[in-house]
């Protein structure tokens, strides 16, 4: 019997070049529940978290809504469902995968596919922008509280980043000396978007109590994708990466699924939450029976 999915609204974009990004989950929550009831997958509105008006210091407001969020995923899960995050800024990770690893006997694996690796720390950010330091944090490389929770929730030998094609030198250093597998864009054109995957999905379920898939929208192509705030030349496109997601839902080691960093401000048409709704869609199927009826809808 597959799980009931809910979809738990990360409504801010605080940490990131756009603070637009806020309003992707009243845009997506609704034509995702639409869709995914249309394909028989149970599915429940869950809570929404934004900013108070008064919360004037970004990294204070980050951290207590992180902690929200982190209450709110291990709940969910407390109840046997399957969270849906819909962000925002990537900042959401640091909540997201808290919360995960709240009820975990054992290690939680992770699969980040992304356009950038987002391993900063404060110390060598360029930008000083937070969703450019969650993956860093979750893996333990920042004293500082920047969530207002414990970091290293993720050990470092059951993370894959797939589809990176643009950071700097600090962060690629720090993932290569923990021993993170990195799927540049130049392997995962070499090796084919499904193979790269698999190895990825392997890795991350590999001697681990669980395993969790984090989405940044900018890894899709532009093209594709227009609707994000930190756009990468080149990438996934949308319908690829939807085909090689099918039936991860049907999993059971699969603890939660998010998405991030669609700024609707910025699309084109509804281009980009399409391309969000179906990544998802995809990503969210209990087997491979229903990943059939998802692409064909997607044929149409």
């Amino acid at each position: 019997m597959q799980r009931q999915v809910e979809l738990i609204s990360a409504a801010w974009g605080l940490g990131g070049v756009d603070p637009g990004c806020a309003d992707a989950p009243a845009v997506l929550a609704p034509l995702l529940l639409s869709r995914l009831r249309e394909y028989g997958i149970p599915t429940l509105p869950g809570p929404i978290l934004r900013p108070s008006p008064t919360e004037r210091r970004k990294q204070v407001a980050v951290s207590r809504l992180c902690s929200l969020l982190a209450s709110a995923v291990a709940e969910s899960l407390r109840h046997g469902r399957l969270p849906c995050v819909l962000g925002g800024d990537h900042t959401c990770a640091g909540g997201t995968w808290t919360g995960v690893a709240r009820g975990l006997r054992g290690d939680l694996g992770l699969v980040w596919v992304d356009a950038h690796m987002d391993s900063h720390t404060p110390g060598t950010s360029h930008t000083g922008r937070l969703h450019g330091m969650p993956l860093a944090w979750l893996l333990g490389q920042d004293d500082d509280p920047l969530y207002g929770l414990a970091s290293g929730v993720l050990d470092p030998r059951h993370v894959c980043l797939v589809g990176v094609r643009s950071y700097e030198p600090e962060e690629s250093e720090r993932l290569a000396r923990l021993g993170v597998r990195v799927y540049l864009m130049e392997e995962v054109r070499q090796r084919g978007l499904r193979r790269a995957l698999d190895d990825a999905l392997r890795i991350a379920s590999q001697d681990t109590a669980r395993f969790g898939i984090s989405i940044d929208l900018d890894v899709v192509t532009p093209e594709d994708a227009p609707g994000v705030a930190v756009p990468a030349e080149g990438g996934l496109g949308g319908a690829e990466l939807a085909q090689a997601l099918e039936g991860i839902g049907g999993r059971p080691g699969l603890a939660a699924v998010e998405l991030v960093e669609y700024c609707p401000r910025l699309d084109k048409g509804g281009r980009s939450a399409q391309v969000a709704v179906d990544l998802l869609a995809a990503t969210l199927c209990g087997s491979r029976d229903d990943a059939k009826v998802v692409a064909e809808a997607l044929d149409r």
